[in-house]
């Protein structure tokens, strides 16, 4: 859509149904606020259930900033009704973002990739488990560390995936990796510095994400020896046998030996809490020239999508 004003018109949609509603109200508006420090851009903020198409077209936007975190929001079902609109919009296509929230998915490409994850299990309510503890359960379709349970007992784990399973169809068990958190935020094929997490509780949870303020962060920490390098080689393999875009924070575990990739989060959080723009302001990008630089890969593609009415577009 073209505007009698010179200026682009992105729309920054927030809210979702998900359970991490309360943050992506967090990080949209803090997007919002952002692209509003860039005096090309006219920046609509709309909070939004399950839009339609044909609500997302109404928007009249030349981009969408889609800052939603959750199963709907980020791991495709936003995205497909994104690319049947034929607006261009940062982040994923909608089987990246699928591939993403789907933590079995996303070890089976690391797998395949020979990126070292720890070892792991699906597990239904007709699944016997043979990953005993001590080991991590956790949906295999959920964000912010939402479900995870550390189980160091065969009574833990029972407990544990009792109640998960009242919840989620399916879980995934997972070989307990101790040590130290490291992720790496990617934007475009630029890898930011590593940050370290720790957590005062010992796991980064939804709280200590997103809520508490005991939780420290050291930026380009000191590491053995090639620790950092194989992050950095790890992170951008999965960004690109994902053929992910734009942005995203690939998070691992260091035993002290080696590196274990744990999962892939297709649209970080931007919150004041958050890790993404914590890491690009310490490689030289304000909140602004991170945002602005997010809508100018979107914007790029807008040629890609008119006329198709879906958006395919390579990186």
């Amino acid at each position: 859509m073209t505007h009698q004003t010179s200026h682009l018109r992105v729309a920054v949609l927030k809210g979702g149904p998900d359970p991490e509603h309360e943050v992506s109200l967090a990080s949209g508006t803090q997007v919002a606020e952002a692209l509003r420090g860039h005096r090309g851009y006219e920046v609509l903020e709309s909070v939004i259930d399950r839009p339609t198409v044909e609500e997302l077209q109404a928007l009249g936007a030349d981009v969408i900033f889609p800052v939603l975190h959750g199963p709907w929001g980020e791991g495709g079902p936003l995205q497909k009704r994104l690319e049947a609109s034929g607006i261009p919009f940062v982040g994923c296509t909608a089987r990246a973002a699928e591939l993403g929230m789907d933590k079995h998915a996303t070890k089976q490409i690391c797998r395949h990739a020979r990126i070292p994850t720890p070892d792991w299990e699906v597990l239904t309510e007709d699944t016997t488990a043979t990953l005993r503890p001590p080991c991590v359960l956790k949906p295999t379709h959920e964000g912010s560390s939402l479900g995870v349970r550390m189980c160091r007992s065969n009574e833990e784990f029972r407990q544990a995936r009792t109640q998960l399973q009242a919840v989620h169809p399916q879980l995934m068990a997972e070989r307990l990796v101790e040590g130290r958190e490291l992720t790496v935020g990617i934007v475009g094929d630029r890898v930011l510095p590593i940050i370290e997490i720790r957590s005062e509780s010992g796991f980064y949870d939804y709280e200590a994400k997103y809520q508490r303020n005991d939780t420290e962060y050291l930026l380009r920490p000191r590491l053995p020896q090639g620790i950092e390098q194989d992050c950095r080689r790890h992170a951008l393999k999965l960004w690109h046998e994902l053929q992910a875009r734009d942005v995203g924070r690939i998070d691992f575990l260091f035993d002290g030996e080696s590196v274990w990739l744990l999962e892939i989060n297709t649209m970080p959080g931007f919150t004041d809490h958050s890790l993404i723009p914590m890491a690009a302001r310490h490689d030289g990008m304000d909140m602004t020239t991170l945002c602005s630089t997010l809508v100018e890969m979107a914007r790029k593609r807008r040629s890609t999508t008119r006329g198709s009415g879906l958006l395919h577009a390579k990186p």
